[in-house]
């Protein structure tokens, strides 16, 4: 593990290799799972906000949830989530070209917000555990990504670079630019 501000880091985040494979499985992370995304405090405002814009593109079944639940519910942990609808799916799912893609995310796309979805998301497969003093990052395996660590090792993409955009979002650029560092100096000391 390496630690970096306040957060520890997985090893894995910086070995392993990951590239998602949306053919393969066809946006399976908004559609199965026990819960909804988990959200931070900060993005329930911003989703209330943009709600409106991210409407359109919405499953009616999903929009009827929001309109009824909001935007988050509270899951048996306690935790901050957007809901789920009927069929267990994320509220925020819809299709497109036949695979399942983040309603937010289509609405950032199209310019209609500059919100790209919940950072848990931008940031699967790593997953954030807080605790009192640190945050501990680590990579979540899980069948639904069966084809990602394939698809990474056959492109060379370290997962830290497969999420380079999410974590600079949640963690900011001096902290990217020393997980950089740490990674290299681990693939030297491997290579040694």
């Amino acid at each position: 593990m390496i630690h970096i501000g306040n957060a520890i880091v997985s090893l894995d985040v910086l070995e392993k290799r990951f590239a998602c494979s949306l053919p393969a499985c066809r946006g399976m992370c908004c559609v199965q799972g026990e819960a909804g995304a988990p959200l931070e405090d900060g993005e329930i405002p911003v989703l209330e906000s943009i709600y409106p814009k991210v409407k359109a593109c919405m499953t009616p079944e999903g929009v009827e949830v929001v309109e009824r639940e909001g935007v988050f519910v509270i899951d048996r942990d306690g935790d901050r989530v957007t809901p789920l609808t009927g069929t267990e799916e994320c509220v925020f799912a819809c299709s497109e070209n036949g695979m399942t893609v983040c309603a937010i995310e289509k609405a950032c796309r199209r310019g209609e917000t500059d919100f790209p979805k919940p950072i848990s998301c931008h940031l699967y497969p790593v997953r954030i555990t807080r605790y009192s003093d640190f945050e501990a990052v680590n990579y979540h395996r899980w069948d639904v990504c069966a084809g990602a660590p394939e698809l990474g090792k056959e492109r060379g993409t370290p997962l830290y670079v497969f999420l380079r955009e999410a974590l600079l979002r949640k963690y900011g650029a001096e902290w990217y630019a020393q997980l950089c560092v740490a990674a290299e100096y681990l693939e030297k000391k491997r290579r040694r």
